[in-house]
């Protein structure tokens, strides 16, 4: 009888273990598989496969150098227009397809290197949650390049000699953020925002070096409305 109750012990306990092995080896082909996007600033391999396809269609005039720029990410937003496709000139694993390109996996790389911002030195962790939470206080709701946006103005500010030269001091200007105005800034940021921080300390900036932002419903100083715009993502109007 005890012998059988062992058996049975042992039977669930390698179950149990079995079962935990699946988890974990599901857990780790997921985080493998996740989908590389190409955006502003990378190089490689798939920038200049994208760059080919974009001028064999007419919708790129700009050299095949494997660099993401400006042209780049215009012909890249055309073509998305062109063909019913989110626009937000990044070519993720729809955008791709539609141009008939396998980007890869994260894991392998996808072909391109990720871009890195100058003149800060390294970012700590407590620059990447500060500046995802000025994100999710003043871009919550936003599309997901708007979000990149605003961390990409916070960055442009501490690059720019008007500003403070931290994170922090830029964040925390007297009058320059509502969310630090309102006490949003102290919401704790998700994760998407802390992803589109991490995205913009990576280089990415899909503002063109905006160094301002607003939303004209609800911007209440006249000064800004004589800033330049030259783009505008979601609510916000980005300028210089």
């Amino acid at each position: 009888m005890k012998a059988k109750q062992r058996l049975l012990v042992i039977s669930v306990l390698l179950t149990f273990l079995i079962c935990m092995s699946l988890i974990v080896q599901s857990y780790i082909f997921k985080k493998d598989a996740e989908e590389v996007v190409v955006y502003w600033g990378m190089t490689g391999g798939k920038v200049y496969e994208i760059q080919q396809k974009l001028k064999q269609w007419g919708y790129y005039d700009g050299p095949i150098d494997g660099i993401y720029g400006a042209k780049t990410f215009d012909a890249v937003k055309k073509f998305q227009a062109k063909n019913g496709l989110a626009v937000d000139g990044t070519v993720g694993k729809q955008t791709a397809a539609a141009m008939g390109i396998n980007l890869g996996t994260a894991s392998g790389g996808g072909g391109v290197s990720a871009p890195s911002r100058g003149g800060g030195g390294a970012r700590g962790d407590g620059d990447v949650y500060l500046l995802a939470r000025a994100v999710h206080g003043e871009a919550r709701g936003e599309p997901y390049l708007g979000k990149v946006a605003v961390a990409a103005v916070i960055l442009n500010r501490v690059a720019d000699p008007r500003f403070p030269n931290t994170i922090a001091g830029v964040i925390y200007q007297p009058g320059a953020f509502t969310a630090v105005s309102d006490g949003q800034i102290n919401l704790t940021p998700d994760e998407e925002s802390l992803r589109a921080a991490r995205d913009a300390l990576n280089g990415w900036d899909p503002t063109y070096g905006a160094i301002y932002y607003y939303n004209p419903a609800k911007a209440t100083s006249s000064w800004i409305w004589s800033r330049p715009v030259h783009l505008v993502i979601g609510k916000h109007h980005f300028a210089t």
